[in-house]
Protein backbone atom coordinates (compact mmCIF):
# COMPACT_ATOMS: atom_id res chain seq x y z
CA UNK A 1 0.00 0.00 0.00
CA UNK A 2 1.50 3.36 -1.08
CA UNK A 3 0.36 6.80 -0.07
CA UNK A 4 0.60 9.81 -2.40
CA UNK A 5 3.57 11.15 -0.43
CA UNK A 6 5.52 8.07 -1.51
CA UNK A 7 5.63 6.39 1.89
CA UNK A 8 5.08 2.66 1.64
CA UNK A 9 2.96 1.04 4.33
CA UNK A 10 3.21 -2.65 5.08
CA UNK A 11 -0.10 -4.36 5.94
CA UNK A 12 1.70 -6.26 8.73
CA UNK A 13 2.04 -2.95 10.60
CA UNK A 14 -1.71 -2.96 11.20
CA UNK A 15 -2.11 -6.46 12.64
CA UNK A 16 -2.94 -7.03 16.29
CA UNK A 17 -0.20 -9.05 18.01
CA UNK A 18 -2.77 -10.92 20.11
CA UNK A 19 -5.27 -12.18 17.52
CA UNK A 20 -2.85 -11.84 14.56
CA UNK A 21 -5.58 -10.24 12.44
CA UNK A 22 -6.13 -6.69 11.16
CA UNK A 23 -6.90 -4.33 14.03
CA UNK A 24 -10.57 -4.05 14.92
CA UNK A 25 -11.64 -1.00 16.96
CA UNK A 26 -7.93 -0.22 17.65
CA UNK A 27 -6.93 1.23 21.00
CA UNK A 28 -3.45 2.45 21.96
CA UNK A 29 -2.37 1.98 25.57
CA UNK A 30 0.02 4.15 27.60
CA UNK A 31 3.21 2.38 26.46
CA UNK A 32 2.36 3.10 22.81
CA UNK A 33 1.36 -0.39 21.66
CA UNK A 34 -1.96 -0.87 19.87
CA UNK A 35 -4.44 -3.75 20.02
CA UNK A 36 -7.99 -4.62 19.11
CA UNK A 37 -10.16 -3.35 21.95
CA UNK A 38 -11.63 -6.81 22.57
CA UNK A 39 -8.18 -8.45 22.57
CA UNK A 40 -6.57 -6.20 25.17
CA UNK A 41 -9.71 -6.20 27.30
CA UNK A 42 -9.71 -10.00 27.22
CA UNK A 43 -6.07 -10.06 28.33
CA UNK A 44 -6.71 -7.61 31.13
CA UNK A 45 -9.80 -9.49 32.29
CA UNK A 46 -7.42 -12.37 33.08
CA UNK A 47 -5.31 -10.06 35.28
CA UNK A 48 -8.11 -8.70 37.48
CA UNK A 49 -7.05 -10.72 40.52
CA UNK A 50 -3.49 -9.35 40.40
CA UNK A 51 -4.69 -5.75 40.35
CA UNK A 52 -2.02 -4.78 37.81
CA UNK A 53 -2.45 -4.84 34.05
CA UNK A 54 0.38 -5.41 31.58
CA UNK A 55 1.13 -4.82 27.91
CA UNK A 56 1.39 -8.22 26.14
CA UNK A 57 4.34 -6.93 24.09
CA UNK A 58 6.64 -4.88 26.34
CA UNK A 59 5.25 -6.12 29.71
CA UNK A 60 4.95 -2.58 31.12
CA UNK A 61 2.44 -2.66 33.97
CA UNK A 62 -0.36 -0.25 34.83
CA UNK A 63 -2.47 0.28 37.92
CA UNK A 64 -5.32 1.04 38.10
CA UNK A 65 -6.70 -0.48 34.90
CA UNK A 66 -6.32 2.09 32.10
CA UNK A 67 -9.36 3.57 30.40
CA UNK A 68 -9.19 2.67 26.73
CA UNK A 69 -9.70 5.30 24.06
CA UNK A 70 -10.24 4.51 20.38
CA UNK A 71 -7.38 5.39 18.04
CA UNK A 72 -9.53 7.08 15.38
CA UNK A 73 -6.70 7.90 12.99
CA UNK A 74 -5.40 4.33 12.97
CA UNK A 75 -8.94 2.98 12.63
CA UNK A 76 -9.40 5.04 9.45
CA UNK A 77 -6.10 3.79 8.03
CA UNK A 78 -7.07 0.17 8.72
CA UNK A 79 -10.48 0.65 7.05
CA UNK A 80 -8.78 2.07 3.94
CA UNK A 81 -6.33 -0.81 4.02
CA UNK A 82 -9.20 -3.31 4.05
CA UNK A 83 -10.69 -1.68 0.95
CA UNK A 84 -7.48 -1.29 -1.05
CA UNK A 85 -5.50 -4.40 -0.18
CA UNK A 86 -6.60 -7.93 -0.99
CA UNK A 87 -6.13 -9.76 2.27
CA UNK A 88 -4.43 -13.09 1.91
CA UNK A 89 -5.29 -15.59 4.64
CA UNK A 90 -2.31 -16.35 6.83
CA UNK A 91 -1.12 -19.94 6.66
CA UNK A 92 -2.40 -22.05 9.50
CA UNK A 93 0.21 -22.99 12.08
CA UNK A 94 0.24 -26.26 14.02
CA UNK A 95 -1.16 -25.31 17.42
CA UNK A 96 -1.62 -27.50 20.46
CA UNK A 97 -2.98 -26.66 23.92
CA UNK A 98 -0.24 -26.43 26.54
CA UNK A 99 -0.17 -29.41 28.88
CA UNK A 100 0.87 -29.39 32.55
CA UNK A 101 4.55 -29.93 31.68
CA UNK A 102 4.63 -27.70 28.57
CA UNK A 103 5.78 -24.10 28.25
CA UNK A 104 2.68 -21.97 27.56
CA UNK A 105 2.61 -19.11 25.07
CA UNK A 106 2.84 -15.75 26.85
CA UNK A 107 0.69 -14.06 24.20
CA UNK A 108 -2.28 -16.45 24.29
CA UNK A 109 -4.99 -14.91 26.44
CA UNK A 110 -7.58 -16.84 28.40
CA UNK A 111 -7.39 -20.13 30.24
CA UNK A 112 -6.65 -22.25 27.13
CA UNK A 113 -3.14 -21.18 26.16
CA UNK A 114 -1.25 -22.87 23.33
CA UNK A 115 2.04 -24.70 23.71
CA UNK A 116 5.06 -22.47 23.03
CA UNK A 117 7.50 -23.68 20.42
CA UNK A 118 10.17 -20.97 20.79
CA UNK A 119 11.35 -18.50 23.41
CA UNK A 120 12.83 -15.10 22.56
CA UNK A 121 15.80 -14.13 24.69
CA UNK A 122 15.40 -10.51 23.57
CA UNK A 123 11.69 -10.14 24.36
CA UNK A 124 11.98 -12.57 27.31
CA UNK A 125 8.75 -14.24 26.24
CA UNK A 126 7.68 -17.62 24.85
CA UNK A 127 5.55 -17.99 21.72
CA UNK A 128 3.28 -20.55 20.10
CA UNK A 129 3.81 -20.91 16.29
CA UNK A 130 1.00 -18.42 15.54
CA UNK A 131 2.29 -15.66 17.81
CA UNK A 132 5.89 -16.35 16.76
CA UNK A 133 5.05 -15.41 13.15
CA UNK A 134 5.94 -11.66 13.53
CA UNK A 135 9.49 -12.71 14.48
CA UNK A 136 9.78 -14.21 10.98
CA UNK A 137 8.10 -11.27 9.20
CA UNK A 138 9.32 -8.01 10.74
CA UNK A 139 12.98 -7.08 10.04
CA UNK A 140 13.57 -5.71 13.55
CA UNK A 141 12.21 -8.91 15.16
CA UNK A 142 14.29 -11.12 12.87
CA UNK A 143 17.36 -9.87 14.77
CA UNK A 144 16.07 -11.31 18.06
CA UNK A 145 17.64 -14.44 19.52
CA UNK A 146 15.25 -17.40 19.49
CA UNK A 147 15.74 -20.70 21.33
CA UNK A 148 13.57 -23.78 21.66
CA UNK A 149 11.03 -23.48 24.45
CA UNK A 150 12.30 -26.41 26.49
CA UNK A 151 12.53 -24.84 29.96
CA UNK A 152 10.62 -21.90 31.51
CA UNK A 153 12.33 -18.57 30.89
CA UNK A 154 12.28 -17.87 34.63
CA UNK A 155 14.87 -20.63 35.02
CA UNK A 156 17.16 -18.61 32.73
CA UNK A 157 16.65 -15.44 34.79
CA UNK A 158 18.79 -14.20 37.67
CA UNK A 159 16.62 -14.22 40.80
CA UNK A 160 18.50 -11.26 42.26
CA UNK A 161 18.46 -8.85 39.30
CA UNK A 162 15.68 -10.33 37.12
CA UNK A 163 18.05 -10.31 34.13
CA UNK A 164 18.88 -13.06 31.65
CA UNK A 165 21.75 -15.24 32.87
CA UNK A 166 24.05 -15.03 29.86
CA UNK A 167 27.39 -15.06 31.70
CA UNK A 168 29.12 -18.13 33.15
CA UNK A 169 31.17 -17.71 36.31
CA UNK A 170 34.06 -20.19 36.17
CA UNK A 171 34.98 -19.44 39.78
CA UNK A 172 31.57 -20.49 41.16
CA UNK A 173 30.74 -22.76 38.18
CA UNK A 174 27.29 -21.37 37.56
CA UNK A 175 25.44 -19.00 35.23
CA UNK A 176 24.92 -15.39 36.29
CA UNK A 177 23.64 -12.16 34.73
CA UNK A 178 25.81 -9.25 33.64
CA UNK A 179 24.85 -7.23 36.76
CA UNK A 180 26.23 -10.02 38.94
CA UNK A 181 29.66 -9.43 37.39
CA UNK A 182 29.62 -5.93 38.88
CA UNK A 183 29.04 -6.93 42.51
CA UNK A 184 29.17 -10.46 43.95
CA UNK A 185 31.30 -11.82 41.08
CA UNK A 186 33.37 -8.70 40.35
CA UNK A 187 36.79 -10.37 40.62
CA UNK A 188 35.74 -13.81 39.38
CA UNK A 189 36.74 -15.47 36.12
CA UNK A 190 33.79 -15.20 33.71
CA UNK A 191 32.97 -16.00 30.09
CA UNK A 192 29.78 -15.79 28.06
CA UNK A 193 27.35 -18.64 28.71
CA UNK A 194 27.33 -19.40 24.98
CA UNK A 195 31.13 -19.76 24.94
CA UNK A 196 31.01 -22.05 27.97
CA UNK A 197 28.35 -24.25 26.34
CA UNK A 198 30.42 -24.48 23.15
CA UNK A 199 33.54 -25.38 25.18
CA UNK A 200 31.70 -28.11 27.07
CA UNK A 201 30.29 -29.45 23.80
CA UNK A 202 33.80 -29.65 22.31
CA UNK A 203 35.07 -31.38 25.47
CA UNK A 204 32.28 -33.95 25.31
CA UNK A 205 33.05 -34.64 21.66
CA UNK A 206 36.75 -35.03 22.51
CA UNK A 207 35.95 -37.43 25.36
CA UNK A 208 33.77 -39.50 23.04
CA UNK A 209 36.57 -39.63 20.47
CA UNK A 210 39.11 -40.71 23.09
CA UNK A 211 36.74 -43.42 24.34
CA UNK A 212 36.15 -44.63 20.79
CA UNK A 213 39.91 -44.94 20.24
CA UNK A 214 40.26 -46.89 23.51
CA UNK A 215 37.44 -49.24 22.52
CA UNK A 216 39.06 -49.76 19.13
CA UNK A 217 42.41 -50.65 20.75
CA UNK A 218 40.69 -53.22 22.98
CA UNK A 219 39.10 -54.97 20.01
CA UNK A 220 42.30 -55.03 17.89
Amino acid sequence: MKQQCGVELEPNQFYCSVCLDLLKDPVTIQCGHTYCRSCIEGCWDQEKEKGTYSCPQCRETFSPRPVLGRNNMLAEVVEKLKRTVTQQPRPASPLAPAGPTDIACDFCCGTRRNKASMSCLTCLASYCPAHLEPHHSFPVLKLHQLVSATVPLKEKMCTKHNKLMEVYCKTDQRCICYLCTMDDHRHHSTVSAAAERADKQRQEELNELVQAVKDFEVWK
